[in-house]
C-alpha cells in the first residue's frame, strides 16, 4: 500500500513574502565627487560648476543614482543640490549616499506601495535567504508595514521560522 505525503505547509495556510519581489531592476551607478576636489581636499564652485556644465548627462538616462564623497573632505551641501538638479531630468532615482543606501532606499520605496491590508489577520513568514542580497532596512520595513495587519509575522522558511509578532 503507497502513503501519501502530505504536504503541511501548504494546508497551515501560511503565507510566504520574499522580498526579492521588491527588487528593483535597473542599472545603479555611484558618482563620486571625490575626483572633482581641488587638491583632493576641497571643492571649488567654480570646478563643480565646470563639470556639470561639460557632463554628458544623458548618459544617466533611466539609471538610479548614488551621490557620494568617498575622500574625507566636508562638501558643501549646494554642491549635492547642483549634481541633483543636473541628473533630475535624466535618472529615474537620485539618492545621497553609496549603492547601499540606493538599493535600500529602492527597496523601501516598493515594500511601500504594498497593499498591507491584504494580509489581515494572515499568518506571514518573511523569507530570510533570497537569490538577490537585501538590505537590512527592507526587512524592517516590510515588519512595520505588515505588522498592524496580520495575525502573526515570522521570519525564515516554513520549516524554521522566527517569531516576530503575534497578535492578541
Amino acid at each position: 500500500m503507497e502513503e501519501l505525503i502530505e504536504n503541511k505547509v501548504d494546508k497551515s495556510g501560511l503565507i510566504t513574502i520574499s522580498l526579492d519581489e521588491f527588487y528593483t531592476q535597473g542599472e545603479r551607478v555611484l558618482i563620486d565627487i571625490k575626483d572633482l576636489l581641488y587638491e583632493g581636499l576641497i571643492l571649488r564652485e567654480k570646478d563643480i560648476r565646470e563639470f556639470i556644465k561639460n557632463e554628458n548627462w544623458e548618459k544617466y538616462k533611466d539609471k538610479y543614482i548614488a551621490l557620494y564623497c568617498s575622500a574625507d573632505a566636508i562638501i558643501p551641501m549646494w554642491a549635492y543640490m547642483l549634481l541633483a538638479s543636473a541628473l533630475q531630468p535624466f535618472a529615474k532615482k537620485i539618492v545621497f549616499g553609496d549603492l547601499k543606501e540606493l538599493e535600500a532606499q529602492l527597496f523601501i520605496q516598493q515594500i511601500e506601495k504594498l497593499n498591507a491590508e491584504k494580509y489581515k489577520d494572515e499568518r506571514v513568514i518573511i523569507k530570510g535567504c533570497g537569490k538577490i542580497p537585501t538590505p537590512e532596512a527592507a526587512f524592517v520595513a516590510i515588519t512595520t508595514i505588515l505588522r498592524p495587519y496580520v495575525k502573526s509575522l515570522m521570519f525564515g522558511e516554513a520549516c524554521s521560522t522566527v517569531p516576530i509578532y503575534k497578535s492578541k
